[in-house]
């Protein structure tokens, strides 16, 4: 029989390290945030082989006291919180005191930091969790983390690691969020002595979304602002088309921390549901401000994940924040039959412009910033013995090159207007020009100097959708009987969705009573719907409702039954009148989102007269 002991303290750090230090990401994430919290405004993050054998990084933050050092590696030390009352308003990005140590436990360790005002610095040795040296060096302010070996003395371990390139590619993601949660610091990350991230740190985030995700994506933002008590949402969406198969670009940090939330991803993919296909993912950078003591930090180890204590509250403002941003704009996607070379490159650079100028505005100040470290090659103690990173210097060079170039910044254009003039304006719906019929689907609309194209079926669906939907809300319903009844066999689960929405689908004008045994009959339904609520639909009303929660939107109800609207739209390669093309059409445009059908496809596109003509060669 095994007897109860107490592990060592080794083994308890590498137990612990295996909850914090999963991959060399999760090292680099411990450690960058550790600079955060020492104020950097400089962070710079080298890797080699994907993080394994090498991380470096140095910032230009307080720097930790020589006393502290060897207690900042035991477990459970901290300068974030005091006491258990402190998690409630902890607002600092690490608070539990493991990471150090259970970095160091699997890994060697090499540190050099030095505090403001302070004569000299330290030089820091720990080895698999045991201290080799603590001695005085002359170096800057700030602190370089050097770690080698990752899981060295935990082989193990080490063999779960993907390849070096895999997890280079953690790193970069996780060195670009950080970067674009906190604009106003500067990041340079270098992957095997290549630089592949420099942001300036100007608390520009649309640039810092420039230079990450490149110029399709800057070019198609819409910027986000809310503030209202104890929230304020700030940063970018992107526009419909420029969605994705995965959630990767679904990015929002919390008080400056990035985290996954299922409430957050609903209330977004809600937002964007008219507007997007399924299973298809929008572009976001919204960051969060919320009253610490409204949220729970300490609920994983690695952070990721945060508890909302009025989560249905932060589900409805951002829902309605979202979807405001989106119905502000005109959404019609603009057809580009392939533009020549040069044209291309005209409208990149156009559109790259704003980024230019401050890379050319830094580029022609380079002297006065030569005080950053440039050469990585070299080893940390040569870079801290002749180079220094002050944070006064770097702002008072930030100020500088805002003066000296404001004019010639001020002169360039801050972003492309795509919709100057906009469709749906009364008083543009009075100069359309019905073209007429294509392929027995497509109707073609002239404005100006646009030529648009309808699709009936998408423009029907989504009148008829909108019509139902204003006729449910508005309580404007009556119901038709059905003879004979609608006999629907549902299991328990069905069943206690259909009685938890009984109320609901009476108001709508359903009348269902229980038939005997698991049988429902359907007596009555709205009058709208007569035509198409059959049995396959109601079944699909039900399995739909019994997918959502039924927490976060009152009205899901009603679009589940609004959708059934659809199936009644005229399709494709049906023959219309000209008479009824333009009322549909004249209906379609008095929407407010009128561009794209309930299951997301794009109801309108445009192509430009200068398009076509180019095609033609009148325009050389």
């Amino acid at each position: 029989m095994n007897h109860i002991t107490l592990l060592d303290q080794n083994t308890i750090n590498k137990i612990a390290a295996g909850e914090v230090v999963e991959r060399p990401a999760a090292v680099v994430k411990e450690l960058v945030e550790n600079s955060i919290d020492a104020k950097a405004n400089v962070i710079t993050v080298e890797i080699k082989e994907g993080g394994i054998s090498f991380i470096r990084i140095t910032d230009n933050g307080t720097g930790i006291e020589k006393s502290e050092i060897p207690i900042a590696f035991k477990r459970h030390s901290t300068s974030k919180i005091r006491s258990v009352e402190d998690l409630i308003t902890v607002s600092s990005l690490g608070f539990r005191g493991e990471a150090l140590a259970s970095i160091a436990a699997v890994s060697q360790i090499e540190l050099v930091t030095k505090t403001n005002g302070s004569l000299t610095g330290s030089r820091y040795l720990i080895e698999g969790g045991e201290e080799k040296s603590l001695e005085e060096i002359g170096c800057p302010e700030g602190t370089t983390f050097l770690m080698r070996n990752l899981f060295y003395n935990t082989p193990a371990r080490r063999k779960f690691l993907k390849s070096s390139m895999t997890e280079a590619s953690y790193i970069s993601d996780l060195v670009e969020r950080m970067a674009v949660s906190h604009p106003n610091i500067s990041f340079k990350f270098l992957n095997n002595n290549q630089l592949k991230l420099h942001t300036s740190g100007n608390g520009q985030m649309k640039e810092v979304i420039y230079h990450i995700y490149g110029r399709e994506i800057a070019s198609q933002l819409l910027p986000v602002f809310f503030e209202d008590g104890f929230l304020k949402i700030s940063g970018f969406i992107g526009k419909p088309i420029i969605s994705r198969g995965n959630r990767n670009y679904m990015n929002y940090f919390i008080n400056g921390r990035y985290i996954k939330s299922s409430v957050i991803n609903k209330a977004i993919e809600e937002a964007y549901k008219p507007y997007t296909m399924a299973h298809r993912y929008p572009f976001t950078c919204l960051l969060f401000e919320i009253e610490s003591e409204r949220i729970d930090v300490n609920v994983h180890p690695t952070k990721m994940e945060v508890r909302f204590t009025h989560q249905e509250e932060l589900f409805r403002i951002l829902y309605d924040v979202l979807s405001e941003c989106l119905r502000q704009r005109e959404l019609i996607p603009e057809i580009q039959l392939g533009l020549e070379k040069k044209e291309k490159i005209k409208l990149e650079n156009k559109i790259a412009e704003p980024f230019e100028v401050n890379r050319r505005m830094e580029e022609n100040n380079k002297e006065k910033i030569s005080d950053v470290p440039k050469n990585f090659d070299m080893s940390p103690f040569e870079i801290l013995s002749k180079e220094s990173i002050k944070r006064e210097d770097i702002n008072n060079v930030s100020e500088d090159l805002i003066k000296e170039n404001k004019a010639v910044y001020e002169a360039k254009p801050q972003q492309l207007n795509l919709f100057e003039e906009r469709l749906l304006s009364k008083e543009a719906v009075k100069q359309h020009r019905i073209i007429g019929q294509l392929f027995s689907t497509y109707w073609i609309v002239e404005y100006q100097d646009k030529m648009f194209l309808i699709d009936q079926h998408a423009a029907h669906e989504k009148v008829l959708y909108e019509r139902t939907m204003k006729t449910l809300e508005n309580k404007q319903h009556n119901s038709q009987m059905l003879k004979p009844p609608i006999i629907l066999s549902l299991n328990l689960r069905e069943q206690e969705v259909l009685m938890t929405h009984m109320e609901m689908f009476r108001q709508l004008g359903f009348e269902i009573e229980p038939f005997g045994g698991k049988e429902y009959s359907v007596h009555a339904v709205p009058n709208d719907l007569y035509n198409i609520a059959q049995r396959d639909l109601l079944i699909e009303v039900i399995d739909n409702l019994a997918n959502e929660d039924g927490k976060h939107k009152p009205d899901i109800l009603l679009e589940k039954v609004a959708s059934m609207s659809c199936k009644a739209a005229v399709k494709g390669h049906q023959t219309l009148s000209y008479a009824e093309a333009k009322e549909l059409i004249n209906e379609l445009l008095t929407l407010e989102n009128p561009y794209h059908c309930p299951h997301g496809r794009p109801t309108i596109v445009s192509m430009s007269k200068y398009e076509i003509e180019k095609k033609f060669k009148r325009i050389v």
